[in-house]
Formats: structure tokens, C-alpha cells, sequence
């Protein structure tokens, strides 16, 4: 089996378990990504890697032809029984790349991007690729019943090709619930690459009116900046907003169970997701959340039982949202927790996305997966 998406950190963080899955049956497993920090753990799994250079903004005709020629390259060296692909480009041009050479592909859409977006000449552009890619696919793997509909209504896939997954499942071992900190004023930390697109500022702003009623409150960021997405901020930037508006800038962290811990409520007022990991994961240890009600966010969060939503783009609901929160009985707020502990146990389990890749891949090889 091979997997390629447009980082290695993506394919470690977000699709172990179906590389343990395959690990554990006895398979061989091969990556395909750009390399990054997450390249010796892979390794130390007992993957093959393989590097991939990509660009991984916007799209330009001639750097997008040669990433299809170099996966058809890698493809047809390496010949898995299956390729299985995450990510926008991976997804579209790593599907032309298999048709080419014969080899069984299976994509999974786990957001749209922001050409989806975007301005509606980009927007037909892409559409138009993946129309093309996914053409006589077998299996699109979608995360959420939202982004499945749209391409269902755009002609974009076939309504016997598409599957919608719980997300990229989740260890409940690994994220174990954790109570409330219990603190005299709430912390709030969102967990995300620093991206417009994140509602990263929104949360900023947010955070900086709240703490006008409530100045004990404490804001948090984790996640990279100045990353090669057109919507990144820059370090500087982030930095800078701890001493314009009172945002605590936490950097990265291999393992984020510590800051979700220590968290009274997660915060996600993102533009649109595919099924956000992060509020999976905090789901998972118990912890409320605050997401936006867009396509990803409805499909990981119940609306007044598992957490609490606003408007994307809107910072005044979003302020609305944190301060109810923050005046929310301590008993409301830990029954809020364990409900999205249990909607992660009866939905999100990742040996159910181990369970339909596997029957995915049975259908379309008949020999053991190697």
C-alpha cells in the first residue's frame, strides 16, 4: 500500500491508524510527501518513505505537470496494489498519475481548500480537475456528509463512488478524558496551522473584547506559522498579537494532550473544515468546544450538547459564544464534556475508518495488500 498527501506530518498525525491497521496485518506500507520532522517517525514504524517535491500553493500549469509525472514515476517504480491519497493535489493530480500506469486509487477529500473558497473562475478550474481525476474512481472517500453533497451536486463524483468517513478517527486510549481544570476564569486555546482561513483572527479579536468583561481570561494558540499556505500568518504576527490583544502564542508541540488538558474550552472559528482533528481530539478528552456552523464543524459538534457554535467570519458571535461559556455553571460545562466523549465513542472510533479502508481496498484488489 502506498499513501501520499502534501506533508509526512499529515500522514503520521492523521492517517496512523490506517497505516497501523496495515502495519499490523502484515502489509507493507509506502509514503509519499514532502519531507518534514515526521519522516523518522514513519520510519520507526516500519514505513518505506519516498520524498516528494511539491508546491503546495495555488496552481501553475507546469509545476503541477511535473508533480503528476513524478508520482506516475514513483507509482509505477514502486507499484503498491493501492495507492491512497489525502490532500488537494495529491488527491487530483496523483489520481491522473495512477490511471496512467494502472494502479487502483482511492482519495479522500478531507477539506476543499481555499479555492472552494476562492473567486468562481479558480473555483471552476478546480472543479474541473477533479472531475476529471476522479472519473471512473471506484471509491472518493469524503469526511464529512456536507463536502459529499457538493460534489454530489456538482457532478463532480458519482453517488455509488462516495463514502463519507468519521473523520480521520481517533485513538480514545491515546485521548483519554481528562477532567476540568477548574479554574477561577476560563482558558480558551485553539489548536490550528496560524491561517486566515482557521478564523484565526477572528478568535484574536475576539479574545481581545472579551477580556474588556473578563480580564482573567486567558487566550491560547497552538500551532505553526509562517506556513506555505497563501492564508498563513506570519510568527511576527502572531507573536505580536500577545501584547496587542492578551493571546498567548504557545508555538508547536509534537503531542498536544498537555494544552487540551489544561484547557477549559477548545476554539475552532475556521471558514469551513473536512472533520476537524482537533476538535475530535478534544472531544475525546472530554473538553466543550466553541466551532463555527460550517460544513466539518456540524459534523463533529452537536450544537448545544457537545459544544457551542457561532458564525464564521463574525467575531461578534463568537464573543457572544465565549462569554456564555464563561458564565456557564460548572456542572453544565462538564456534562457539555462528556457528551462529546461519548459522540466520539459511538461515532468517531478510528477502528471504524481502519474497517472501511480495509473493506474499500478489498474490492478493488484481490491480492493481500503489500
Amino acid at each position: 500500500m502506498l499513501l501520499t498527501a502534501n506533508a509526512a506530518w499529515n500522514i503520521f498525525n492523521f492517517r496512523r491508524p490506517v497505516v497501523e491497521d496495515v502495519l499490523a496485518r502484515g502489509g507493507r506500507v509506502t509514503v509519499v510527501a514532502p519531507p518534514d520532522e515526521a519522516i523518522g517517525e514513519l520510519r520507526a514504524m516500519g514505513c518505506d518513505t519516498v520524498p516528494l517535491e511539491m508546491n503546495v500553493k495555488g496552481l501553475n500549469p507546469l509545476t503541477d505537470l511535473a508533480l503528476m509525472r513524478q508520482l506516475r514515476t514513483i507509482f509505477a517504480v514502486v507499484r503498491p496494489d493501492v495507492v491512497l491519497s489525502y490532500t488537494i493535489k495529491n488527491n487530483i493530480f496523483g489520481a491522473l498519475a495512477a490511471k496512467s500506469v494502472g494502479i487502483p486509487f482511492v482519495p479522500n477529500v478531507s477539506g476543499l481548500g481555499t479555492a472552494f473558497l476562492s473567486g468562481p473562475v479558480l473555483r471552476g478550474l478546480v472543479e474541473a480537475l477533479y472531475r476529471a481525476a476522479f472519473r471512473g474512481l471506484p471509491v472518493v472517500f469524503f469526511q464529512n456528509s456536507d463536502d459529499c453533497g457538493l460534489f454530489l451536486d456538482r457532478g463532480l463524483v458519482r453517488e455509488n463512488q462516495a463514502q463519507v468517513l468519521p473523520g480521520s478517527g481517533i485513538d480514545l486510549e491515546r485521548f483519554a478524558p481528562v477532567p476540568l481544570p477548574g479554574g477561577d476564569a476560563p482558558v480558551y486555546l485553539l489548536i490550528a496551522r496560524m491561517l486566515r482561513d482557521k478564523g484565526v483572527l477572528e478568535f484574536v479579536e475576539a479574545a481581545k473584547i472579551v477580556r474588556r468583561t473578563l480580564p482573567t481570561a486567558r487566550f491560547q494558540l497552538l500551532g505553526p506559522a509562517d506556513s506555505a499556505n497563501r492564508s498563513a500568518f506570519a510568527e511576527t504576527t502572531v507573536r505580536g498579537w500577545e501584547k496587542t490583544h492578551g493571546v498567548e502564542y504557545l508555538g508547536t508541540a509534537p503531542d498536544v494532550r498537555a494544552q487540551i488538558a489544561a484547557a477549559d474550552c477548545v476554539v475552532l472559528p475556521s471558514y469551513r473544515e473536512g472533520a476537524p482533528r482537533t476538535l475530535i481530539e478534544a472531544a475525546a478528552m472530554a473538553r466543550p468546544v466553541i466551532a463555527t456552523d460550517v460544513p466539518g464543524c456540524r459534523a463533529v459538534v452537536e450544537k448545544g450538547v457537545t459544544g457551542l457554535m457561532c458564525a464564521p467570519r463574525d467575531v461578534a458571535t463568537l464573543v457572544d459564544a465565549m462569554t456564555a461559556f464563561a458564565f456557564m455553571p460548572d456542572h453544565r460545562r462538564t456534562a457539555m464534556g462528556l457528551a462529546g466523549r461519548a459522540l466520539m465513542e459511538s461515532k468517531f472510533d478510528q477502528a471504524l475508518v481502519a474497517r472501511a479502508y480495509r473493506e474499500a481496498m478489498a474490492s478493488i484488489t484481490s491480492r493481500p495488500l503489500a
